[in-house]
């Protein structure tokens, strides 16, 4: 395991458990005193995400337009895994960089939309069965600002942009920008890659990729109305390779977790794997640290959201905020006492939480010496 990894999986062990210290209250209808312990806050577990999500659509919830969103998957070529597997952050990086470009550059084109655009992406690097299949989920308003800023051209109802010419710019754009990447030098190869060390190696097996078709899916969010296109994509944003309620039994040495099988209709069904190939799955999708997993582009990015959001509001003709629009934040209510239902705890104490030394420590104790 890498370094990132072994941090990973320390704070999910400890997560909510005495190890992680606690808050200790006193409910002040029933006298009971209840301890709470600390959340590990990691990005990587299942049980931090809610209040995350609530945080994050608190933020987000003034930028919605009246108008029609889309839903956009762009899917890797599984040719590619194992540059995924072995230079994460040039690989995901460059595939944020081929998704925006490929729909700036197809909706301005006067062919289709003809507008400059903007979106909210994020990347998912699991299938349902744990295996590694990066893909890339974009929410995108549907229209853009015309080239003078002066009007908002809207998509058709109910239709976006050309998926098959989505799919062939995105297979195209991520190639030459992985082509790039390794004349620059900043993806050797090495070990079970070595045979693609040489430029020319590196070249012929890209331009196998060309081959195949990439996967590129969009479509209305469900018909959904604008004001809940929100929280649809913070469904997306915060997941992670896999829920708590998806897992069913750990016996044996022997994980047992539910998945929907698409092959089959996405019906339900159940897998089980030895806990060290579990684990295997699981830290495929560990990202490296500080990477990050949620991007805007076009007038959604962070220097240009401000402005051009109240341009796209005068020229609809709506309100300036989305004010009104319903958030849930119950994760962020002051906690009930777990004995009578109250909203009575009074806060009066806790303990540390461990550093990170001590956490990784405790998880991954030194090996007695070898009495042979």
């Amino acid at each position: 395991m890498t370094p990132t990894q072994r941090k990973v999986l320390a704070a999910l062990a400890a997560c909510r458990t005495p190890v992680m210290g606690m808050r200790v209250y006193l409910c002040e209808h029933c006298r009971e005193l209840v301890l709470l312990y600390n959340s590990c806050g990691d990005r990587h577990c299942p049980q931090c995400q809610a209040g995350q999500r609530a945080a994050w659509l608190e933020k987000r919830r003034r930028e919605l337009l009246p108008v029609e969103y889309f839903h956009v998957v762009f899917t890797v070529s599984h040719d590619l895994l194992p540059l995924a597997v072995a230079h994460p952050r040039v690989f995901y990086t460059q595939l944020f960089r081929a998704v925006q470009d490929t729909l700036l550059e197809i909706a301005a084109s006067p062919q289709h939309l003809g507008a400059a655009i903007g979106g909210l992406m994020v990347l998912h690097t699991w299938g349902q069965n744990l295996h590694l299949h990066p893909h890339v989920h974009v929410i995108v308003p549907g229209g853009g600002l015309s080239p003078d800023g002066q009007r908002w051209r809207a998509c058709p109802r109910g239709f976006f942009l050309p998926v098959k010419v989505l799919s062939a710019v995105f297979r195209g754009k991520l190639l030459d920008y992985l082509r790039q990447e390794h004349a620059a030098g900043r993806l050797p190869m090495s070990g079970g890659l070595s045979h693609w060390a040489e430029p020319k190696a590196f070249a012929r097996w890209l331009s196998s990729c060309y081959d195949t078709d990439w996967n590129v899916h969009a479509e209305p969010p469900e018909d959904r109305p604008p004001e809940q296109a929100l929280k649809y994509l913070a469904r997306y944003t915060y997941r992670v390779a896999i829920s708590n309620d998806h897992l069913e039994s750990i016996d044996d040495g022997q994980v047992t977790f539910r998945y929907r099988d698409y092959a089959r209709g996405g019906r339900w069904d159940r897998m089980t794997l030895d806990a060290d190939e579990f684990l295997r799955r699981f830290l495929q999708h560990v990202l490296p640290p500080r990477f990050v997993r949620v991007r805007a582009f076009g007038f959604l990015a962070n220097r240009r959201r401000g402005a051009a959001l109240a341009r796209i509001r005068q020229l609809l003709g709506a309100s300036e905020t989305n004010a009104d629009v319903p958030v849930d934040l119950a994760s962020d209510r002051r906690p009930c006492c777990p004995y009578c239902g109250q909203d009575a705890l009074r806060f009066i104490g806790e303990t540390p939480r461990p550093s990170l030394k001590q956490l990784i420590a405790w998880t991954y104790p030194p090996k007695a010496p070898d009495s042979s």
